[in-house]
This record gives C-alpha cells, sequence and structure tokens, in this order.
C-alpha cells in the first residue's frame, strides 16, 4: 500500500519539463487527490472532458491529509496517473486546479480552483478536519471562495439557494453543470439485463441493493449485521444482495476489517461490491434498493428503483433532495418479515414514484459533460476543442465479486396430482438460516458443497453436492460411494455429470446403494436442486425410477426432471467402482 507521492517529478511539470515531454502542452491542469471518493470521481469524468486534447497536461497532486486518504495513490498508479507530491504544486504553475475534494489547502496563487460535488449536492453533515465541529459537506473554506479563486459546481439551482443560506460568501461562484454520474447512470438502464447478468442474477432473479453511507448514522454504521439477517430471510434461488459500501467505510477502516465483520454474510453469497468503479453498474441492475441518506439511494430512486429506507440519519441536511426522499420513500422494518416487505414495495412501486425528489437534484439531465467541458476550458482561458462533447456513455459491465455458498438450509414439500408429483424445493444459506420459519409440513434438510468449509456442517449434512461435473460416470460413481463411505450420516451423494458422461444431468447416489439419474430440463450446473427432488422423493415415498418430477424452484421458476434408477452401487470401498459403471 503506497503512503507517499515520491520525489517531485520532473515530467510532466518541473523546472526543465519541457526538455523530457513528449507533450508541449500549452495548459497545465493539476487535480487535487485526497479521497478515495473524490478522486474516482474525477477519474470518471475527466478523460470525457480532455478527449482528444494534447493542449493540456495533467498531473495529480496527493494531498495525504485526509482521514481516507488509505488508497488514493494505489488508485492513482493503478489507473496510470503521474503523481507529484502536494508540495510541488506551489512550483507546477498550473493554469486550473481541479478536485472532488473541498477541504483542500491550495497554494496561494491567482490560479482558479474548480470543485466537483463527489455526492448529489450539499446533504450531509461531516466532521470537520480543522475542528472539532461538523461542517456542511462539498464547501470550500472560506478564505478560498474570499479570494474569488473557487467555482463550486452544482447538479440544480436550488443547491445554491442552499448553498447560500449558510455560506453567503459562496455569492456568485456555482456553475449550473448538472450531475455527469446521474446522466451516465441514466444512459445505462438500458443495459441492465447486461449487468445482472454479469454479476450473477439469473433470468427470475431479483436483486436486492444494499447501500450504506459512511460513518456512526450510515446503514451499515448502524446494523452491520443487517446484511446477513437480509440473506437469511431471502430464498437463495429466487434472491441476489449486493452491497454497496461508500469508499471512506472501506479507506477507514480497510477490507480485512469489513470482510471479517461480513463473514457470515459472505459465505452466504453477499455481492460484496468494490468501492471503485463497480458500484454505478451494480445499482443499474437492482431491482430494488434498500439504503439510508447516502447519495447511492437518491441515485437509485432517480433511476426508478423501489427504494427502502433502512435508516436515516440526523447529519442529513434537511431541505435537500435527500431529505424529500427521506419523507417519501418508506422505510424498512430490519426485524420483521423482510422479504414482504421486499416484495411490497416491489409490487407497489410506480416508475415515476420518486420523479418529483429527482426533479429537485438534477437539472438539464444528459448535459453535464458538455456544460463541464466547457466550464473547464473557459477556466483554463483555452478554446474548447472544435469536436463535439463526448455523449454519456453506457457503463462497462462489472466484475462479479466472489460470492460462493457452499452449504445450504432446504425445505422442500412434495404433492401428487393423477400421479404428476410436484416437489417445491426453498433453499436459503445456511450459514445465516436453520430453514426455520417454512411449511410446517416441509421436508427439511442440510446440503453441503464438497468445498465448505466447516466440517461440522458437512459431517451434519443430509445431503452431499459436488458442483464441479465429474468428466464421467465412472468419475461420479467413484465420488459418490467414497463420499458417503467418508461421511456415514449422510443419506446421499449428487454430483453434476459433463455431457459425455451423464447426458448433462446429475447422478444421485443413495444410502441404500441406489444410484438415481436425475436430468433436469433447465440448466444442469447445480446438482443441489435434483438431490432436493430426491431426498423429498425419498420422504414421500413417491417413485424414483422412470418418473418425470415437476421441480417448483420457489417462486421463480418450474423445471421437470426425469429420474431413472440404475443398477444399485457396489458396497464402497477404497479401491472404488469398478471400471464400467454398473446399468
Amino acid at each position: 500500500m503506497s503512503t507517499s507521492a515520491g520525489p517531485p517529478l520532473r515530467v510532466p511539470v518541473g523546472h526543465d519539463a519541457r526538455r523530457w515531454s513528449t507533450f508541449h502542452g500549452e495548459k497545465t491542469l493539476v487535480v487535487a487527490a485526497r479521497t478515495v471518493t473524490s478522486t474516482v470521481r474525477v477519474l470518471e469524468t475527466l478523460p470525457a472532458l480532455l478527449r482528444d486534447d494534447s493542449r493540456v497536461t495533467v498531473v495529480f497532486a496527493y494531498d495525504p491529509t485526509s482521514a481516507f486518504n488509505n488508497g488514493v495513490l494505489d488508485l492513482l498508479h493503478e489507473a496510470g496517473c503521474r503523481v507529484m507530491p502536494w508540495a510541488q504544486l506551489t512550483g507546477a504553475g498550473p493554469d486550473l486546479i481541479l478536485s472532488a475534494s473541498e477541504n483542500v489547502d491550495v497554494p496561494d496563487d491567482s490560479c482558479p480552483v474548480l470543485v466537483l460535488p463527489h455526492g448529489v449536492g450539499f446533504q450531509k453533515l461531516v466532521p470537520d478536519s480543522r475542528t472539532p465541529a461538523t461542517r456542511l459537506s462539498g464547501v470550500v473554506p472560506d478564505a478560498l471562495l474570499e479570494a474569488g479563486r473557487a467555482w463550486l459546481a452544482v447538479s440544480h439551482p436550488e443547491q445554491e439557494e442552499q448553498l447560500l443560506a449558510t455560506h453567503p460568501k459562496a455569492a456568485g461562484r456555482t456553475l449550473l453543470v448538472g450531475d455527469p454520474v446521474y446522466d451516465t447512470l441514466s444512459a445505462s438502464l438500458p443495459q441492465a439485463d447486461v449487468h445482472r447478468r454479469a454479476l450473477g442474477v439469473a433470468d427470475g432473479q431479483r436483486l436486492v441493493v444494499l447501500s450504506s453511507t459512511w460513518g456512526p448514522t450510515s446503514l451499515i454504521g448502524r446494523d452491520p449485521e443487517l446484511p446477513a439477517r437480509l440473506l437469511g430471510a431471502l430464498p437463495y434461488d429466487e434472491y441476489r444482495v449486493a452491497a454497496i459500501m461508500h469508499p471512506n467505510v472501506w479507506s477507514g477502516h480497510g477490507s480485512w476489517q469489513i470482510h471479517t465483520v461480513q463473514t457470515a454474510a459472505l459465505r452466504a453469497g453477499l455481492l460484496l461490491i468494490p468501492p471503485v468503479h463497480a458500484w454505478q453498474p451494480t445499482l443499474v441492475a437492482a431491482d430494488v434498493v434498500i439504503g439510508d441518506h447516502g447519495s447511492v439511494t437518491l441515485y437509485g430512486s432517480a433511476l426508478g428503483k423501489p427504494v427502502l429506507l433502512a435508516t436515516y440519519g440526523d447529519d442529513a441536511v434537511p431541505g435537500t433532495a435527500i431529505a424529500r426522499l427521506g419523507r417519501a420513500a418508506p422505510r424498512l422494518d430490519a426485524r420483521n418479515d423482510m422479504r414482504g416487505q421486499i416484495e411490497a414495495a416491489v409490487r407497489d412501486h410506480t416508475p415515476g414514484r420518486y420523479a418529483e425528489v429527482s426533479a429537485h437534484a438534477f437539472a438539464e439531465p444528459g448535459q453535464a459533460l458538455a456544460r463541464l467541458r466547457t466550464a473547464v476550458y473557459r477556466l483554463m482561458n483555452l478554446p474548447e476543442p472544435g469536436t463535439a462533447p463526448a455523449p454519456p456513455l453506457a457503463l462497462p459491465r462489472p466484475v462479479a465479486p466472489a460470492a460462493d455458498v457452499t452449504s445450504w438450509a432446504v425445505a422442500t414439500t412434495a404433492s401428487s396430482d393423477a400421479g404428476q408429483w410436484t416437489v417445491t424445493v426453498r433453499r436459503h444459506p445456511a450459514a445465516v438460516s436453520d430453514g426455520g420459519g417454512a411449511d410446517p409440513d416441509a421436508f427439511l434438510h442440510l446440503a453441503c458443497d464438497e468445498e465448505e468449509r466447516d466440517r461440522r456442517l458437512t459431517e451434519s449434512a443430509s445431503a452431499l453436492i459436488r458442483r464441479t461435473p465429474a468428466p464421467t460416470a465412472v468419475a461420479a460413481l467413484r465420488w459418490i460411494g467414497r463420499t458417503l463411505e467418508r461421511l456415514p450420516g449422510s443419506r446421499l451423494a449428487a454430483t453434476a455429470v459433463g455431457a459425455g458422461g451423464g447426458g448433462g444431468g446429475c447422478l444421485v447416489g443413495l444410502r441404500d446403494g441406489r444410484v438415481v439419474e436425475a436430468t433436469v430440463t433447465g440448466p444442469a450446473d447445480d446438482p443441489g436442486l435434483p438431490a432436493a427432488v430426491v431426498y423429498t422423493c425419498l420422504l414421500a415415498e413417491a417413485p424414483l425410477d422412470d418418473v418425470i418430477v415437476t421441480l417448483r424452484i420457489g417462486g421463480v421458476r418450474e423445471e421437470d426432471v426425469a429420474l431413472r434408477l440404475r443398477r444399485p452401487l457396489p458396497a464402497p470401498s477404497v479401491a472404488g467402482p469398478p471400471a464400467e459403471p454398473p446399468r
């Protein structure tokens, strides 16, 4: 982890930079990089403003004074930026200083300073790094306003009115540009399904996105166990849950601490979204947002998503767009039937429900990049390029974080109508649920993947699963035999089989030696579902041979599962079954 920007740069800025530079820029733009949040905002915006223009030299100056500076240098170096120490800023001769962090101590100079918002407006009271008091987020120091150097980009005229009510020295120092992040999010909505697939959300599943700002009043600050409880309340095959945490949480506490606090949730399949870039496509993909008074929640409402507020902090500023959302959005009762509340929020939602809130947050949608480019070039006293401003581009696909569930509490029911059997399966991650609260007539069992690391769960499981397909039926039967021998408390072992060995289905070996071949009409990459069908048929005394069972996966979908008995499996031995599988 880098902690120092290193020695002063010699290129592209420095006392003899002209000797070493390939591009001889006419103007120098310095980006003040102080926090991950503010640096990301500039990195996501600036390339579209300066594309194809070698007249502008861009250098990043690292300000290490923030409590949330951890990760800034790594971010800049990974992006390929040239970074100079803050002390070199005085001699760099910038024509414009650009930052999305308002709390920077720029050296005395005549150079203008343009401050971009790193959220939506001035919505939150935050600790003041200079005093024990709090201050309004987004407002530059009065000295910079008094010097006539600072310009504050805003996304709506009401933000200027709000700002002047508390900081009259900001009069005439605002620029209405809109919000480039909102424009990008809006442009990406038609590709929501692309992002859902990239995140591993299957057709018919709902993606619930938890959105948390930072600090003790945030969602994750007030209720760090909410992700785990939510995952325990939602059926595994019907929902995916992603968590977007403010970069200040990551910078302030570190990824190790976050992963440690969220151990149970991660074992239950939580998609913990990295703090840089990936949050935007995740929000676009969301079916419902559970949030707090942070900007991500407001962006979600503006995109037409159903919103539930899990908390709303007293550090939110009255009279702002987020305050309007705080009055309009329903609250989540995190101690009672969260699944029912989510389903009601989706069912009762209308796309324009929060249009009035958005109208007070985002002016001139779709124009932010063009307006911001004009402002940047005007402040540098440089003519804009002759090319048209870049339009808002749709977001690239996110890289899905690991979310591998390896044990499930399974509740199933069986019914027969004129000889046609139906098995309903509902699974919950065993790390956060015991499957309780299901239908009193349901059969309950624990199923574990062979990669489950908690041996206590594995030894208690009724069903052992191998999701990595066995290459042949021979290999599948060998694995079944050894697994049943190794874990005598289990009732069955099931493995997927490659298309060349088992027809693309799976083999389920029973404790009594029988082997059931199960072929599913739908996706056959999860043997846990046909294994649950076989387990249920055993307990319900339903036929296992030459029968087609309707598999109902919660409320998501139905598939047909064809069951066929093979010849009994030989008694388990270390050597495994014969070379040729029994038929």
